[in-house]
Parts: C-alpha cells; sequence; structure tokens
C-alpha cells in the first residue's frame, strides 16, 4: 500500500471518530428516547470499531512496504 492510500485510510478513520464523538456529546444532552440514543450509541461503537480496524490495515501495510523496501 503507498504512503497516499495509507494516509487516506487514517484520514477517514479520524474523520469517522470525529463524527460519531460529535454525535454522541449531542445525543447527551438531546432529548431523545432511550431507544433511539442506544441504537446510536451502538452505531458510534461499531463505528468507531470499524476506524480503528481502519487504521490498524494502513499501519501494518505500511509497515510492511517499509520492511520489503529495505530488503530490495
Amino acid at each position: 500500500m503507498g504512503r497516499r492510500d495509507a494516509l487516506i485510510l487514517r484520514a477517514a478513520a479520524i474523520w469517522i471518530v470525529f463524527v460519531w464523538v460529535n454525535r454522541v456529546i449531542n445525543l447527551a444532552s438531546s432529548d431523545e428516547d432511550a431507544g433511539f440514543v442506544t441504537i446510536h450509541l451502538l452505531l458510534a461503537l461499531v463505528s468507531i470499531i470499524f476506524a480503528v480496524a481502519i487504521w490498524r490495515v494502513a499501519s501494518r501495510n505500511r509497515r510492511e512496504v517499509k520492511e520489503h523496501s529495505h530488503y530490495e
């Protein structure tokens, strides 16, 4: 994976976390019913888990590219 591709994936991961953290903060001060809040908290959790996975994939692939480039 190229450096630019990894950067795009990391930017997407940061954006996902930013959006959902803000959404959770807004939910905390909302007067929505418990079901609505629960569903959105679950969506936030799943999305942030995906963001962490995206970040890890980008990091692992960049590390592998760097390791292979040192041996060639």
